[in-house]
């Protein structure tokens, strides 16, 4: 087996070169991107950790309440975020829900256009699938050594990984809504004169709506989940708790810790979901 291992094909040389250039050649633009998203990061900061804790626990259940008109759901976000509040991890959360919020905000505006582009191009969707397949299924660790590269350490590198292995969820459930429209809407749409334009905004968005709330249920629970991993590369929230608790073998930080994650996303969850009504 030795000519097999001494033929070796250099992908890690390439990756490795391929890096190297963008880092010599792309400064400019990394420092533009990193430089805009450390804003959006700092001024969703400043709107969660300003005010009294109990005002921005007041907001959540008001707007819990003007998303699902549920006082369940209302009663089970206040009771949630007080119970973080009692836990004594209130600054952690809010610096978690700021990366969760970021990545929302790029992933959303990123994959719902590719998502739409994709459903009205089959061919082009086939091409991105594998891509796809590649972001979601390579090791999320992998992510963190060309982020810390090019943006240092921080919230931003941490924003930028958890971005990649985020983004295929909004696209895939974009084009999923988009490409089932109803075949007799879109018939009866055009038959009525509607140009493509209106035929996107007034039949296939609205019938897509869920799909696309889906992406975005499925891109805050994905953004939880690497809390722990950004952790590692300098951003702050819920998952340095963690990663402290394990260097330390703490079973009872990591547990409190571990449980204020699952009581976020439970929170995000019920007040994001939407249903089909019938």
């Amino acid at each position: 087996m030795d000519w097999l291992t001494d033929n070796k094909i250099p992908v890690g040389k390439i990756a490795g070169d391929g890096f190297e250039w963008l880092e010599r050649n792309g400064a400019f633009f990394f420092d533009a991107v990193s430089d805009g998203l450390d804003a959006m990061i700092e001024a969703l900061l400043w709107l969660l950790q300003t005010p009294n804790p109990l005002i921005v626990v007041a907001l959540f259940v008001a707007l819990s309440w003007a998303l699902q008109r549920s006082w369940k759901v209302s009663l089970f976000v206040a009771l949630g975020l007080l119970f973080i509040i009692n836990q004594g991890y209130w600054e952690e959360t809010t610096e978690s829900l700021t990366l969760v919020l970021s990545a929302c905000v790029v992933c959303m505006g990123i994959g719902v256009p590719i998502g739409i582009a994709v459903a009205h191009r089959p061919r082009l969707y086939a091409w991105m699938r594998p891509v796809l397949d590649l972001m979601q299924t390579l090791p999320t660790f992998v992510y963190l050594i060309p982020a810390i590269v090019f943006f240092g350490i921080g919230m931003v590198p941490g924003l930028i990984a958890t971005v990649i292995f985020v983004l295929p969820a909004p696209i895939r459930l974009t084009h999923l809504g988009v490409s089932s429209t109803p075949l007799p809407l879109i018939e009866a749409a055009q038959a009525f004169g509607a140009t493509r334009r209106q035929l996107l905004w007034k039949v296939e968005l609205p019938s897509a709506l869920p799909q696309i709330m889906t992406g975005l249920n499925q891109t805050i629970m994905l953004s939880l989940s690497m809390v722990v991993i950004a952790a590692l590369v300098g951003a702050d929230g819920l998952g340095v708790p963690v990663v402290r608790a394990l260097n330390q073998v703490n079973t009872a930080r990591g547990f409190e810790s571990g449980f204020v994650i699952v009581v976020v996303a439970i929170i995000l969850d019920r007040m994001l979901r939407m249903e089909r009504r019938k």
